[in-house]
């Protein structure tokens, strides 16, 4: 057995939602397309049955038996108040915010590292860049 080989892992390719608006016609949509945003790395905007939105991040969503039992939880992008918004009142949701992480993969970094070294570039280490 090769201890290198139990290293590696394959990667995975990442959707890009920035701008999407999922269809929420189904209970199965709502609950696929609320599971995309929580994983998510950016804002995302709700606009409520009664036609108010919320934008901000989704942190955490908590999964019940039916849309009635089920919550996502928020943090509102203009308050420090978190938001819970249950899924039966959600009429429909965009992914409005930059994918903070879109495009900050291992591969991408150690691919910039090995490009900025080859230029001969002076200082370059090995620490993590910031997501903004």
């Amino acid at each position: 057995m090769n201890p290198d080989s139990l290293e590696l892992a394959p990667g995975t390719e990442h959707q890009k939602f920035e701008g999407w608006v999922p269809p929420l016609a189904s209970e199965a949509e709502t609950r696929d397309a609320l599971e995309k945003a929580f994983d998510y790395r950016g804002d995302i905007t709700i606009t409520r049955k009664d036609g108010s939105t919320v934008e901000g991040y989704l942190f955490d969503r908590r999964r019940g038996a039916g849309l009635e039992d089920s919550v996502v939880r928020l943090l509102p992008r203009d308050s420090d108040q978190k938001v819970t918004i249950a899924y039966s009142d959600i009429a429909a949701l965009a992914f409005t915010g930059r994918d903070t992480a879109a495009g900050k993969s291992w591969e991408a970094w150690v691919r910039k590292y090995k490009e900025k070294r080859a230029a001969g570039e002076t200082g370059i280490h090995i620490a993590p860049e910031a997501l903004d």
